[in-house]
């Protein structure tokens, strides 16, 4: 008999989204719930055939091979069926949570292998750390293994006991109405065991609070809320798993002379208006040492410069972002009679007004004021 089509039997098109597949079968895994369906025969098989389609076009990768070679591209038949109401339920245990209003818990029980958890460290560093890159001590409180218990929880000596309340499964059947679910063991929390000799050092959790020594080294050109991941770095995992990581987030701190623009950097210089007219030379501070930037005559308020390979580093290359430096014309104040009637003068000049002998006059009067 040819199996029909995962989605049609989930009722939804071959364009829909994860989130409607993933919708989709909660409606009908909450429809034909074999103990919602007792008297229905046909509820269970329904059941368990949306199950297996929610299996293949749930998961991203299996729905990509379904889509092109259909059932033959996830495994002949397509899939190999639930042996029972239970496997069901732990496949899907995440769904069964929403529709149904437990959690699935553990499964199993003991002391199964567990991954650390991740950690965040936020770690304020200087602008000019940020431009430079620096390595940087932190210390971090995480959670490690007992080494006096090895994890176990028990007084060193003894042996934790199997949870009299779920057997060692770490689960137990829980009903409401016509629903029947496997929830954690409240009594051992889905260990499957309990301690009557706690380890003194721990208190019987089998992790201790400690603190870590690290070195984190951060790259030249890093700006606010870059994460750097140092794997392995964060909690450890307990019962052999593997330790979490560890992310750090950074925050630069501005500086008091440079403006960050990405990877340029920005300053202003104000200079006067006779440096803007006649032209100037400009020294300008720079991540390093000062440099000179020539200031062609006829500057104008707000025009900006450009010093190519000046600014910050971009991440992981060799190239490096612009000095950019922004020109304020300074209007002289507080003028004298003298120098009020020289810029009359210059502005009758200006607009053509003066004698030949005037404009002389100007000249040798301009070149006394500028120190010619």
């Amino acid at each position: 008999m040819a199996k029909r089509d995962y989605y049609e039997i989930l009722e939804v098109s071959a364009e829909a989204s994860q989130d409607e597949i993933k919708s989709a079968y909660r409606k009908l895994a909450f429809k034909f719930h074999p103990d919602r369906n007792q008297d229905d025969p046909e509820a269970e098989s329904k059941f368990k055939e949306a199950a297996e389609a929610y299996e293949i076009l749930g998961n991203a990768e299996k729905r990509q091979s379904y889509d092109r070679f259909g059932h033959e591209g996830v495994g002949g038949n397509g899939f190999s069926g639930f042996s029972s109401n239970e496997d069901i339920f732990g496949s899907f245990s995440d769904i069964f949570g929403e529709v149904f209003g437990f959690s699935s818990g553990g499964r199993g029980g003991g002391n199964r292998p567990r991954a650390g958890s991740d950690l965040r460290y936020n770690l304020d560093i200087s602008f000019r750390e940020a431009a430079k890159g620096a390595e940087v001590s932190i210390q971090i409180p995480v959670e490690q293994e007992c080494s006096t218990c090895a994890g176990s929880g028990a007084a060193p000596g003894t042996e934790p006991d199997v949870c009299a309340h779920c057997g060692g499964s770490g689960t137990m059947q829980q009903s409401q109405g016509f629903f029947r679910i496997s929830v954690t063991c409240p009594h051992c929390r889905g260990a499957g065991q309990t301690i009557s000799t706690p380890c003194e050092e721990c208190m019987g959790r089998g992790s201790v609070i400690t603190d870590k020594d690290l070195k984190v080294r951060i790259p030249a050109g890093v700006d606010n809320n870059s994460r750097l991941r140092l794997r392995g770095e964060g909690e450890g995992g307990l019962y052999g798993g593997p330790p979490g990581d560890l992310y750090v987030v950074i925050r630069v701190e501005p500086d008091k002379v440079f403006e960050r623009q990405a990877q340029n950097l920005v300053i202003s210089r104000e200079i006067s208006f006779v440096e803007a007219t006649l032209g100037h030379r400009l020294e300008v501070p720079t991540l390093d040492d000062p440099v000179n930037l020539d200031i062609p005559k006829g500057a104008q308020s707000g025009e900006i410069f450009r010093l190519r390979g000046l600014g910050l580093p971009h991440l992981g290359s060799a190239h490096k972002g612009d000095l950019l430096i922004e020109i304020k014309v300074k209007t002289p104040t507080n003028l004298n009679a003298r120098q009020e009637e020289l810029l009359r003068e210059f502005a009758e000049i200006e607009s053509g007004k003066l004698s030949t002998k005037a404009k002389g006059f100007f000249k040798k009067a301009k070149s006394k004021v500028m120190g010619e």
